[in-house]
């Protein structure tokens, strides 16, 4: 048994258990119906390398035949290479750009032995339909065709014919989709912005760290009964003002601005996969994390996804809403991986390019679904940048969260954060930094371990999240706000965003802006049941208490803050981890509980306010940090109190004392001395003056926060 590698396009690596065993001048190299002599042959550790004669043409697939043994040499080493990149990597645009006088159709693939325009007047496929075709020519692996007419509200796909196959794709470039993502459209997308859409401008954000990020998926925050919402799981649902249950409480896009943070993330919500979700009949539930088109809305959204420029104009709409009542809007986006591999349209283009294979021809699954992106190969960078900036640009999304970016590698996220730059505002950019088993060497995973080497790019802190609230992973696992013992010197670091404040060299991260702090998401457990399963002996008041414990150190901490929604009222999924196909009853907001978790969410409100209003929260660098916090010495065990002190990061206060309580009793604390304003306390908070307190001891009630001033 052996493997083979193409390195170079005249150079095939050989791998083996025993390169002794193996009698190269034996081998036959096979390229499509030709034979490649071999020249001569060098042994290095378990391999052979294969010097032949001729160069390896990439439009037929490579074999090598030794002793009745059949082997296909694979090309992924030989995409990495600078001679790969010099004779076929392109900064040329690609995909579909239509004028009322001709549209340019432009693909690449340099494997790809012919290529066809198919042209239909539909975007249903099931509608029977023989498409027109053009053929399409080729340079330096770039396809392109000019049709000049009119070719508005027109469909298209390419027939691609690589490796002896015929493939029908659609253009991974496409902008605009007919039913299910089958087929792309063309279309003016003058006739695709809402009135006055160019004048939309983002709300103004001065540093990262001023961000409160609020998580919620477009089905889940209105498919609830008393949503009081028109457009149940829509784009246009969110985008509806003043809306309210039948108990007279505001909920969707009213609430989240009652509520006041900074910018909404939107879980996916380009076009997925039509197997997971079928937009003719949405009723089969799904995240999206499942990638099937990334440069256009998913259907299922809107109100019409036959009309390719619906859920255009609806996204666009509720972009445009949100701006207008100063929210942001981030977009929660998925280039690590697809649904499925062998359907995925940049396989079927160009087979083995955009994906990480092992040398036995096996896909990467660091991302757990059989399949990792390639994002180090300069097409595949190309892709990933171009979609982003498409989206910042064209639909005006203020930021950007990568799932599993750790899959990625660094210097395509630093290009991301270049390009995100030049548009001249400051637009959001963070994501998943685990460090997970693609094939990539460590020092170029984009993960947490290597955040020095991306400057602004956020990472989401599992450390304060596991800290704070339990791992994870172990259901039963307490955190700080449960009562385990030990953590202290763990949250303080948290408190700092996991910067080097303590000067020891070694901080996970170098600014507080790469820190998202955070405490429950989409995935696992929520909050509440998470607490609900490590403290099962802790009654409604206590687990409350827990709850709003936790979510007040993310808010009073330096770093970016992060809340899943619902989180304000509680929100359970009934003890389901993963809910991904656990359908509305379980995933969406149930605007009932608002009600029944009211002093919650006031609680949650207060400290909103108090991080919007007061700058020492949200201090950007260290060596601000250092200046202004100072941590108080000899707490009582399982607290934790520091002052945000003279007028830190342009305060109107002046000193500002937060004191974290974790135990299930009543502490004192020995406080600087002075008068201070209490803001917020285990029942209230805000920036309202509940009470004052004069002395060197303070009591701080079980379980909870206090924050004071002077």
């Amino acid at each position: 048994m052996f493997y083979a590698v193409v390195t170079q396009f005249n150079k095939i690596k050989i791998i083996l258990n025993n390169i002794y065993e193996f009698h190269w001048k034996n081998a036959v190299v096979i390229n499509g119906n030709k034979n490649i002599d071999i020249l001569q042959a060098d042994f290095e550790k378990n391999s052979i390398i294969l010097l032949l004669k001729n160069d390896i043409n990439i439009k037929d697939e490579c074999f090598i035949l030794y002793n009745n043994t059949t082997v296909k040499a694979i090309y992924g080493q030989l995409f990495n290479t600078f001679e790969f990149n010099r004779r076929y990597y392109t900064d040329e645009a690609l995909g579909c750009f239509y004028s009322q006088n001709s549209t340019l159709f432009k693909v690449w693939s340099p494997a790809a032995s012919s290529i066809n325009l198919l042209l239909y007047k539909s975007g249903d496929p099931s509608i029977d339909e023989r498409p027109a075709s053009f053929p399409m020519s080729e340079k330096n692996g770039v396809w392109s065709l000019k049709i000049d007419n009119n070719l508005n509200g027109f469909f298209y796909t390419y027939e691609v014919t690589v490796y002896g196959k015929k493939n029908e794709a659609v253009d991974p470039y496409a902008k605009a989709l007919g039913i299910n993502g089958h087929r792309a459209a063309i279309i003016d997308f003058n006739s695709a912005n809402p009135n006055n859409f160019e004048k939309d401008i983002s709300p103004k954000l001065e540093n990262l760290t001023d961000a409160i990020i609020y998580e919620t998926s477009i089905r889940d925050i209105s498919m609830h009964k008393d949503s009081g919402v028109q457009n149940k799981g829509k784009f246009l649902g969110l985008a509806e003002e003043n809306t309210k249950s039948s108990k007279g409480l505001s909920t969707c896009l009213s609430h989240i601005l009652e509520l006041g943070v900074t910018h909404v993330q939107l879980m996916p919500i380009y076009d997925f996969s039509y197997v997971s979700t079928d937009e003719r009949n949405p009723v089969k539930y799904n995240w999206g994390y499942d990638p099937q088109n990334y440069n256009c809305p998913e259907g299922s959204y809107s109100t019409n996804p036959y009309n390719p420029i619906t859920r255009i104009l609806e996204l666009k709409t509720l972009v445009q809403t949100m701006h207008k009542h100063g929210l942001c809007i981030n977009m929660d986006v998925v280039y690590n991986h697809v649904f499925n591999l062998e359907n995925e349209n940049l396989e079927k283009i160009f087979p083995g390019y955009y994906f990480r294979f092992y040398e036995n021809g096996t896909p990467s699954n660091g991302s757990g679904c059989s399949n990792d992106t390639a994002s180090e190969r300069l097409m595949m960078r190309k892709f990933i940048v171009d979609s982003v900036y498409y989206w910042a640009k064209e639909y005006h999304i203020d930021g950007f969260r990568f799932d599993l970016m750790g899959i990625h590698d660094i210097t395509t996220m630093n290009v991301v954060r270049e390009k995100l730059n030049s548009l001249n505002r400051p637009i959001m950019l963070y994501g998943e930094g685990w460090n997970l088993n693609t094939m990539l060497p460590e020092e170029l995973k984009a993960n947490m371990k290597n955040s020095i080497k991306m400057p602004h790019i956020g990472h989401f802190n599992d450390i304060f999240r596991n800290s704070i609230r339990g791992n994870v992973f172990i259901k039963e696992d307490k955190g700080f706000v449960s009562g385990k013992e030990g953590l202290e010197e763990i949250i303080k670091n948290c408190i700092v965003g996991c910067t080097d404040y303590f000067n020891k060299g070694n901080s996970l991260f170098q600014t507080p802006d790469q820190s998202i702090n955070y405490v429950s998401a989409h995935d696992n457990n929520t909050l509440w049941d998470k607490l609900e399963f490590s403290n099962p002996d802790a009654d409604k008041e206590e687990l409350k208490a827990m709850h709003k414990l936790s979510n007040a150190i993310v808010l009073t901490s330096q770093g970016i803050a992060f809340l899943h929604s619902g989180a304000e009222f509680c929100r359970t999924k009934y003890g389901v981890e993963d809910s991904v196909k656990s359908g509305d009853a379980v995933n969406c907001m149930d605007w009932d509980r608002k009600s029944d978790f009211l002093d919650v969410m006031e609680y949650y409100k207060g400290l909103i306010k108090l991080r919007r209003e007061h700058s020492a929260f949200r201090m950007n660098n260290v060596d601000m940090i250092r200046k202004h916090l100072e941590f108080l010495s000899n707490t009582p065990k399982n607290v934790i109190a520091f002052i945000l002190k003279n007028y830190a990061n342009n305060d109107t206060w002046k000193d500002i004392l937060v004191i974290y309580n974790g135990n299930k009793k009543k502490v004192k604390v020995s406080i600087p001395e002075g008068y201070w304003n209490i803001v917020a306390d285990k029942y209230k908070a805000g920036v309202e003056i509940l009470r004052t307190f004069n002395g060197n001891y303070f009591e701080v009630d079980d379980i909870c926060i206090n924050v004071l001033y002077r």
